[in-house]
């Protein structure tokens, strides 16, 4: 009777334990600017690669400063529109993209400061793309779907008229601090090389330490990924993180133990305990390669948007979380944690499609294995 009595005892204090209102507790916390809002866009690619860019800036040379989030957008939406009427409509067009679209861009186009191109007109205060995009949608599938006649040469130039009425004419020059720059030697100011930054991801239908294109709806400039083993991607987030390198991240966040509101995304092992594993600590799924595999090839894991990590915490019972910093403001009736949320380790293990990291921040014996 004893015994019963002390398995039940036991079973009560689990069950409280586990039903503990969250704490946490930093661990690493990375310097980086502050959180704002990418507003009525679907620009995330943009935004959390700029503030990934703006967080290597501060390790690179000490300084802080705001760079311009459309004018990288400005200039991929040609390219976009280019490879969907080249590819006569057979591709993807929309506001979506990856943190090599920035990369390959910031290499092109150079880097430029907010005040020097910030995307918004006169009266603007906030970004809103819903008529931009209807419009681009509108000329491409005209450009595309126009039998019987040759599509005109003036495309390029008609696209390029969209964009400077909507986001604004492309700046060659600008004054920054007293001093003149191009987009070029802006770029070197910061000492951002972008060819030092590798893209990881893990998956099984391709073979380890091998790049390919990974073949997700956003990749339309079919980026390279570098692939190895799932504890060798989360070993990269955490030995980029415990050495000072903030990690870019494409994830999914439509499963309802994401939220932005409550500033938590997990994996409750029991998913009837998902929506109150919000606000409680609760038991989480043990995160495998094969789940993750079939979780992506089953569609339950998709890439919903890029986000910015920049440090780690702990709860109370010493679980591990990863501060993350997303891209929807700071209004506390929308967002927590001053517009971060915090992935507990299984939900990274699970949800992160891919890491973008400077090549340094990689684990030496990754890096060796991927001849960086």
């Amino acid at each position: 009777m004893r015994s019963i009595l002390f398995f039940f005892g036991i079973l009560f204090t689990l069950n409280l334990t586990a039903q503990e209102t969250y704490k946490f507790t930093t661990v690493t916390d990375l310097e980086t600017t502050p959180v704002i809002s990418q507003g009525i866009t679907g620009t995330c690619w943009s935004f959390s690669s700029i503030s990934f860019l703006e967080s290597e800036i501060m390790r690179l040379t000490g300084r802080s400063i705001d760079l311009s989030e459309m004018y990288q957008v400005r200039n991929t939406y040609p390219l976009k529109a280019e490879n969907y009427i080249m590819r006569q409509g057979k591709a993807q067009f929309s506001e979506g993209g990856l943190a090599h679209d920035v990369m390959n861009s910031v290499a092109k186009n150079g880097l430029v400061p907010q005040e020097a191109f910030s995307g918004l007109f006169l009266g603007e205060n906030k970004y809103n793309h819903a008529e931009l995009v209807a419009v681009l949608e509108a000329m491409l599938k005209t450009y595309v779907d126009n039998p019987g006649r040759k599509l005109s040469q003036k495309w390029r130039a008609a696209i390029e008229g969209v964009l400077d009425v909507y986001i604004g004419k492309n700046v060659d020059s600008f004054t920054f601090e007293g001093k003149r720059y191009t987009p070029q030697t802006f770029l070197a100011m910061t000492n951002i090389q972008p060819a030092d930054y590798v893209s990881i991801t893990s998956f099984t239908h391709e073979p380890f330490y091998s790049k390919f294109i990974l073949n997700i709806p956003d990749n339309w400039s079919n980026g390279s990924f570098y692939n190895v083993p799932l504890d060798e991607m989360m070993a990269t987030i955490d030995n980029a993180l415990e050495n000072g390198f903030t990690v870019e991240l494409d994830c999914d966040v439509s499963e309802r133990s994401f939220s932005s509101k409550d500033g938590v995304a997990v994996i409750p092992e029991n998913e009837e305990n998902t929506l109150k594993a919000l606000h409680s600590t609760y038991p989480e799924k043990e995160i495998t390669q094969q789940y993750r595999q079939e979780e992506f090839e089953n569609y339950n894991t998709t890439d919903d948007h890029l986000m910015h990590i920049t440090g780690m915490l702990l709860d109370q019972h010493g679980t591990k979380y990863y501060k993350v910093k997303n891209s929807w403001g700071t209004d506390e009736t929308r967002v927590a944690n001053g517009g971060y949320v915090y992935f507990s380790e299984p939900y990274m293990r699970l949800k992160a499609v891919s890491v973008t990291v400077h090549k340094d921040a990689l684990p030496k014996e990754t890096s060796k294995k991927l001849n960086l």
